[in-house]
């Protein structure tokens, strides 16, 4: 059966963007008003003019939903591999394109990665943090004490296993930051049910001061030994040497602009 088209009782493109506006097409009614002139001088086929209108929403809407991601995530400093500097760390370079290609992520396997302070890791968890963000993964980041306070959140309602089904539904998962003071029962708890949650069900990736069998040094023993093996079974160990490039930049004066 033929399809019939209303024609339109006034302005057509008034009622164009009018339907874009009910279909909910914010990217293309913002297309549409420069692309209809242009289509109608260069004479395009209308078939090309739909395409390019489709074209422009699907872009709108994977650039709305790549802030959305990135927002989601929570990173705390907005740190890239655009601003890492992959000849001055201590992560072999072959390690570094492998862990950059986000198929430990895909494989659903974690990452230990560990070492003295300021020798890149959080930086470097970040970065890849954002780069499964903009290879269309969801992410979330937590320090080691934000899980203490989730645990703690919905501990009165006893609620924790839905909080974290929610929270595994990411792709990659990133605790950051443990081994530089011990860690509270409620983040040792939160860390352990985070661990448990997601094992061999997401990706994960942990940045610490200290390698992950010394966890039970600052955390109880049991709960650090049931973590760690859950954690480890499917994961890579990067380790970081070297002094810390913060404390470099501090010794040669690149710490801070220089007073003039």
């Amino acid at each position: 059966m033929q399809t019939v088209v209303a024609r339109a009782h006034g302005d057509p493109l008034a009622e164009a963007l009018e339907l874009t506006r009910r279909l909910k097409l914010p990217h293309m009614r913002k297309a549409l008003t420069d692309l209809i002139p242009t289509a109608k001088a260069q004479r395009w086929d209308p078939a090309e003019l739909v395409r390019v209108l489709l074209a422009e929403e699907v872009a709108g809407r994977d650039r709305a939903n790549l802030i959305t991601r990135r927002k989601s995530a929570g990173f705390p400093a907005g740190k890239t591999f655009g601003d890492w500097d992959e000849e001055l760390s201590p992560i072999p370079r072959p390690t570094q394109e492998a862990l950059k290609s986000l198929e430990w992520v895909r494989r659903r396997e974690n990452l230990a990665i560990y070492g003295p302070s300021g020798t890149g890791k959080s930086h470097f968890c970040e970065a890849l943090g954002h780069a499964a963000v903009e290879a269309g993964m969801i992410v979330s980041w937590f320090g080691i004490e934000d899980l203490g306070a989730l645990v703690r959140k919905h501990r009165a309602d006893d609620s924790i296993a839905r909080a974290l089904t929610r929270v595994v539904r990411s792709d990659l998962i990133i605790v950051d930051d443990i081994g530089l003071l011990p860690v509270s029962p409620d983040a040792a708890e939160g860390f352990y049910r985070l661990v448990d949650a997601a094992y061999e069900r997401r990706a994960m990736a942990v940045s610490s001061n200290l390698a992950p069998a010394g966890f039970d040094e600052i955390m109880p023993k049991t709960i650090a030994t049931a973590t760690v093996d859950r954690f480890m079974h499917h994961a890579h160990r990067v380790e970081t040497k070297g002094e810390s490039y913060r404390l470099a930049q501090a010794a040669s004066g690149k710490g801070v602009t220089p007073f003039r």
